[in-house]
């Protein structure tokens, strides 16, 4: 059988499935009885009509194409269109994603920079207002207990807060019952309202007296700054006690904070009030390390609703047991003040109203953006104190208080470098030394080609060396 006759057949071989008719050519024929031509083109006419075949379809059937079936390329084409579509659609989504991912994270950066100024202006004027209250109210215990009974408000805010924000219908009842799986399964009994508040609030009272005779001391921004030592202490503590990981640089920070503590003591000999204020501020800063560090280790998994109802608590057992401490002050003249209405009510309630939305602020800012924004908005108090002394009260700073500040200020920043900063930053030098290496591969490669395009142009030829 010949070239043409294998063709003739395989051109024929669609015609009699559809429409079977007896063979009446000649064996070695090439050319078909017009009978069959006239099935072949009734065919044609029905499939083309049919939109099956098309030009493409005919020339793989003539080809002879293997595998070839009948409309298998406008198949293939529809398949193709819809896979095209279908990676469009999944572009489109992955984009819509991205977008979606940026727009949040931004918010959240943009949110917690207004955190950030909250929190460093609360907390400025806190201890601004502080000094402001010793001008006519010297008694810091009074002062701190006061403030401290403010906490109960906590809860109430968290769950008004939550009512506007949510669907929730719970009762406050409810939701202070389901907040208090805190304190066990059990719920807050007696017993274990007394053993988890009372450690707290004996740190957390400590921490604001021993800060507010730190400020009868010192100026509000050495007070500032040797209260960031906090962070070096928790670090220590969090390191002995909770085996946290070790780490080089936050050693460093941690000597940095003691040098800048020592320069502090020494800028004015280590005699007098202003070591007596070092020192009381180092030992706010103490307490309040080991206070955070004891609630990262019985409390580090509560959630808002829990920290709230907690807060709550210990404003609660401040108010029921520890009133008895100002009262013996009161008694034994340590601390005495006339008649209540001869209090500076105005700055004791703004001052408690400040320090209340300082801690609502730190404690809602790490559940809504960075914790360590938060950080930076405690650190951003000291030069906001420093400036409001030197505006309004006239405080000029020696070299050796500046240096220690900015000492203590930098370990600070040491210590808020996350835990694999180290092989973070190597791969990031890495990646900028490949994305160099190649961009000098491009050029080379360039400046070659242009090389022998000009060589070519001058009509010399290179001969590569075997």
């Amino acid at each position: 059988m010949t070239s043409s006759e294998a063709v003739v057949e395989s051109a024929e071989q669609p015609c009699i499935r559809l429409e079977p008719i007896k063979n009446t050519h000649l064996p070695g024929k090439t050319s078909p009885s017009p009978g069959r031509n006239a099935v072949c083109a009734d065919t044609d006419s029905k499939v083309a009509a049919n939109g099956v075949h098309d030009i493409e379809d005919r020339i793989l059937r003539i080809t002879g194409y293997y595998g070839y079936n009948p409309g298998y390329s406008s198949h293939r084409r529809e398949d193709g269109s819809e896979c095209q579509a279908d990676a469009l659609g999944s572009e489109a989504s992955e984009e819509s994603r991205s977008y979606h991912t940026c727009t949040i994270t931004l918010l959240k950066v943009l949110g917690g920079l207004l955190v950030v100024l909250c929190i460093s202006s609360s907390w400025v004027g806190t201890t601004q207002v502080i000094k402001l209250t010793f001008h006519s109210f010297s008694c810091p215990f009074f002062i701190s207990w006061f403030s401290s009974n403010w906490n109960i408000l906590f809860f109430p805010i968290y769950y008004s807060v939550h009512v506007l924000t949510t669907r929730d219908k719970q009762t406050p009842i409810q939701k202070f019952r389901e907040c208090s799986k805190l304190f066990g399964e059990d719920g807050m009994t007696l017993k274990q309202f007394v053993k988890r508040s009372a450690p707290f609030s004996i740190l957390w009272t400590l921490t604001n007296y021993l800060y507010l005779l730190a400020l009868k001391k010192l100026t509000a921004t050495d007070v500032s700054a040797l209260y960031c030592c906090h962070k070096a202490f928790v670090f220590l503590l969090s390191w002995i006690v909770l085996k946290d990981r070790f780490m080089g640089v936050r050693i460093v920070a941690a000597i940095m904070a003691i040098t800048g503590i020592v320069m502090m003591a020494y800028a004015d000999g280590f005699h007098g009030d202003s070591f007596v204020g070092v020192a009381l501020a180092v030992g706010s800063a103490s307490t309040s390390a080991l206070y955070k560090v004891l609630f990262k280790m019985f409390l580090g998994s509560a959630n808002l609703g829990e920290v709230a109802h907690f807060l709550s608590t210990m404003g609660m057992f401040n108010l029921l047991f520890i009133s008895c401490v100002p009262l013996i002050l009161y008694l034994t003249r340590v601390e005495h003040w006339g008649s209540l209405s001869s209090l500076p009510w105005g700055y004791l309630c703004g001052l408690a109203g400040l320090w209340l939305v300082f801690n609502i602020l730190v404690h809602v800012g790490v559940v809504l953006t960075y914790p360590i924004l938060i950080s930076i908005g405690t650190l951003l108090s000291v030069p906001g104190n420093a400036a409001v002394d030197v505006l309004k009260h006239e405080v000029i700073f020696s070299v050796v208080r500046l240096a220690a500040t900015c000492i203590i200020c930098l370990g600070f920043l040491l210590l808020l470098l996350p835990e694999e900063w180290d092989s973070v930053t190597l791969r990031f030098l890495a990646n900028l030394a490949d994305k160099k290496s190649e961009e000098h591969g491009e050029e080379l490669t360039d400046s070659s080609v242009n090389g022998r395009s000009r060589s070519r142009a001058n009509g010399v030829v290179s001969i590569p060396l075997a």
